[in-house]
């Protein structure tokens, strides 16, 4: 009778222990599916931060024309590099794609910096510095490069926990069994000259 109670908590003993050995592997089967989904979604709210600066970008060539028409290079600068970049998409599934990556950030890049460009010459026209238009549009402006800065933030932090998973043990051993298509996700670098602050005077 002893016997067989020791026996009977010995086996609830191992299937506990068994049960509680497959749990963690399913956890650990499903970390990598997870982090690419959240990889993904932060790479979503990038692409969402970068429209909504596109969206701005007309309005404010409209407000500075109507103040500065003579400043035609920067303006046609501005919305071509804005069309560039609106042109260049990398969703959630090419993201692991160097060149294409490469791609969106460089149209971004030349975005960024005719805006710069046109912010700068908006210095020489006081009356446009204090329209009540173009005010608004900087503030929305420049809140939308906090959230794009943000965004970015948070894609590299995903990327970064999703990448480190596939190259440590057991996540590299379980992508190899069961997820061989995943591949390790670009994430944005710095600019050439990015290390000096931009001449950018409001």
């Amino acid at each position: 009778m002893i016997a067989t109670s020791i026996f009977t908590r010995a086996k609830v003993g191992l299937l506990a222990g068994a049960l509680g050995i497959a749990l963690s592997a399913c956890g650990a089967i499903n970390t990598i599916p997870t982090l690419e989904e959240q990889a993904k979604s932060t790479w979503g709210e990038v692409q969402n931060q970068y429209q909504r600066r596109a969206d701005l970008i007309p309005n404010l060539v409209e407000t500075v024309k109507g103040y500065a028409a003579q400043e035609r290079e920067v303006l046609t600068q501005v919305t071509e590099a804005r069309a560039r970049a609106t042109q260049v998409r990398v969703d959630a599934s090419t993201v692991t794609d160097p060149q294409k990556f490469k791609e969106f950030q460089d149209a971004q890049n030349q975005l960024s910096g005719a805006l710069s460009r046109l912010l700068v010459t908006v210095e020489r026209y006081p009356d446009l510095k204090s329209n009540a238009n173009f005010l608004a549009l900087q503030s929305q402006l420049e809140g939308t490069e906090n959230r794009i800065a943000v965004a970015r933030r948070d894609y590299i932090e995903a990327v970064r926990a999703y990448n480190t998973e596939l190259r440590t043990i057991p996540g590299r051993w379980i992508a190899s069994i069961l997820y061989p298509g995943a591949k390790p996700m670009e994430v944005f670098t710095a600019p050439a000259g990015s290390e000096r602050p931009p001449n950018v005077k409001f």
